[in-house]
């Protein structure tokens, strides 16, 4: 039962919405929010307590778990898929390095770390439809050598140290709060502002090309859930596939057509985006997280369109 909270990375994608939704949950004074810089969310700021984290400092991961008592650590800290291609380095300094941190920190101060892989975990040899929980993990990308490196360091501090370490393989997600960090999936996001906005969309992902995705109400639902599941009944940990839908561009236009009937879709696609995309997945096999913690998205294409275009609609005008 988590208690007192630090979030990592709390001005990112996630991370904006996820603080919002535990300090509703837990108590605004429970959850401290951290991240590089001062956050530009003033309600991140003002809701609760902030904290400047830079994750490949160690020390001052422990001085703030210290300062707060917590007994949590949410890691989200991390350079994301297309932003780390192009910088190697500092993404395997930042992933791996604040990883190791917040993991060491956590065995020093007995903390319950939640930190998310993805679907760029997995690469080309790996089964593409219905992929397996345990499978084949061989990804082309830094982005992805750093979840697979993540997902490993995890079970070894958990096997070796008796942390209590828990994560997902999230696909990509799609909100209507924040906009996304760089990474392979964005499209999805941009593609509902543009149709509002400009009612035509470039496409940097070719038709054809079909990757996993979710809501983020789901995909902050399954972190609190997955954390509040019992840990005897865990057997993998260290991540588990969780996904809620499939679609290519088209798809996702098509549906975005049926409450914008004027709207145009062109592609140019981006070759380093499109050689990632195509090396990840069609679609996941979630049947472990269900069966392990009670995974259960709520939200379809269809559902979470409709609900995308109403809440733009809203914060656009």
């Amino acid at each position: 039962m988590m208690k007192r909270i630090l979030v990592t990375g709390a001005s990112g994608q996630i991370g904006t919405e996820l603080v919002s939704m535990l300090r509703n949950n837990y108590g605004k004074d429970n959850i401290v929010a951290s991240d590089i810089k001062p956050s530009k969310d003033s309600k991140i700021v003002n809701s609760g307590p902030f904290e400047i984290i830079d994750v490949t400092d160690g020390r001052k991961i422990g001085e703030v778990v210290k300062k707060y008592k917590a007994d949590t650590i949410i890691h989200l800290a991390s350079l994301l898929s297309a932003v780390a291609e192009g910088n190697p380095t500092l993404a395997w300094t930042i992933n791996m390095g604040g990883l190791f941190n917040v993991l060491e920190v956590a065995r020093e101060n007995k903390c319950v770390v939640f930190t998310p892989s993805s679907i760029a975990a997995f690469g080309p040899s790996t089964p593409q439809d219905h992929t397996p929980q345990d499978t084949i993990q061989r990804p082309t990308t830094m982005y992805g050598v750093t979840k697979v490196s993540g997902e490993i360091l995890c079970d070894y501090y958990h096997k070796k140290y008796g942390v209590d370490t828990r994560g997902v393989r999230y696909p990509g997600l799609i909100s209507h709060a924040a906009l996304p960090g760089g990474g392979t999936t964005d499209y999805a996001v941009h593609i509902y502002y543009d149709a509002i906005k400009n009612k035509k969309f470039e496409c940097n992902i070719q038709k054809g090309t079909y990757m996993d995705m979710m809501y983020m109400p789901d995909a902050l639902d399954a972190i609190v859930k997955l954390m509040e599941a019992d840990p005897s009944k865990l057997k993998h940990r260290n991540a588990f596939n969780i996904t809620a839908m499939q679609f290519d561009p088209e798809g996702i236009y098509n549906e975005i057509k049926k409450h914008v009937p004027n709207f145009q879709m062109e592609y140019k696609v981006d070759p380093v985006k499109q050689a990632i995309a195509e090396s990840w997945p069609n679609s996941l096999d979630a049947s472990c997280a269900k069966e392990e913690w009670g995974f259960n998205p709520k939200y379809d294409l269809s559902s979470m369109t409709k609900d995308m275009l109403d809440k733009l609609n809203k914060k656009l005008k």
